[in-house]
């Protein structure tokens, strides 16, 4: 746990290596906790933060004097104290859209298992019950509803990847122009008439404070009933386990697909994990090699630039820019 320039999270890969060598070894906390990490940052002038590492709290960024950037390898970052990376005038850079075509594929990867009902099928061919093919049916996905929450640079991609399937596309996101979504055929809407009319809701709302527990008890009474609901953004988004559990339950919602959960890793023993119609991704499906690969460069590239005196392309407190 010696002292090094550059620190991380959890393990970094050979892009940012590539770009950040020039500061030296980046040094890899051996652990998630908060201690490991401070012993760590006494004289690091840059932090990495994984998603899955110790979560960088006020705590953390007044133990490190020598600090000029954190960056976030990937889009959330809901695990950095970001008042506090202010208030020190350190800039935090993220990845927008580096990962979003992964995710999205990923989305509709979802949709279309959930919709084929695809674990169903595994399962009941399987276990020898060849005539569950005359006892049951798949779904289709032409003329059905998809509605997306969250309609940023993942919503919008899949839209697009929705759209050969002849779906009505329906998007919420306070943030986007109705120009916007016209142009990727789609209807902005407010979220109730999103649940109400949605045959799958696909979650891919950014974490704020604003939108943690978006989807709760009562907005699940509303949605349309058989409805399946995927969230590959934040664990967040969703009020509780327990409340996808009972929708399940009741058939308010006929599956789920989750990617994402609250804490991460979540406790496998509830009962939601027993259940088949719940599809669950251990936070993996936004990884793949290219998406890892533009992710990390994006995000090292910013650090070098702070770093070096250079204005980031990708920094969530741009106020700080303004104020050097």
């Amino acid at each position: 746990m010696s002292p090094a320039n550059i620190v991380s999270t959890g393990s970094a890969e050979g892009p940012a290596v590539k770009i950040l060598e020039s500061y030296g070894p980046i040094a890899v906390t051996p652990d998630r906790t908060e201690d490991t990490l401070i012993a760590m940052l006494t004289e690091a002038r840059g932090l990495i933060v994984r998603g899955d590492g110790a979560d960088v709290t006020a705590r953390v960024i007044d133990a490190a004097p020598k600090l000029e950037v954190i960056g976030r390898s990937g889009v959330g970052y809901n695990n950095v104290d970001v008042e506090a990376a202010t208030a020190r005038k350190i800039p935090l850079v993220f990845t927008p859209g580096a990962g979003a075509r992964a995710v999205a594929e990923s989305s509709i990867a979802m949709v279309l298992t959930l919709c084929k009902r695809l674990m169903y099928w595994d399962e009941q061919l399987k276990s020898g019950n060849w005539d569950s093919r005359n006892e049951s049916h798949p779904g289709d996905m032409e003329g059905a509803t998809l509605g997306i929450v969250g309609f940023g640079r993942i919503g919008q991609d899949l839209a697009r990847l929705a759209a050969p399937f002849d779906m009505t596309i329906l998007a919420t996101d306070p943030f986007v122009s109705q120009q916007i979504a016209e142009e990727r055929n789609t209807t902005l809407v407010d979220l109730d008439e999103l649940l109400t009319r949605s045959d799958f809701i696909c979650l891919h709302a950014a974490a704020v404070e604003g939108s943690k527990g978006l989807i709760n008890r009562q907005r699940l009474e509303t949605v349309k009933r058989g409805a399946c609901l995927i969230n590959l953004a934040r664990g967040e988004l969703v009020e509780s386990l327990d409340v996808l559990h009972e929708a399940l339950l009741d058939g308010r919602l006929a599956a789920v697909g989750l990617d994402v959960f609250a804490p991460e890793p979540p406790d496998v023993r509830h009962p939601i994990f027993s259940l088949s119609q719940c599809l669950t991704a251990p936070h993996a499906l936004g990884m793949t090699p290219g998406a890892m690969n533009r992710i990390w460069t994006s995000m090292a590239r910013d650090m070098d630039a702070v770093l070096s005196g250079r204005r980031p392309q990708f920094v969530v407190n741009e106020q700080v820019l303004e104020d050097s």
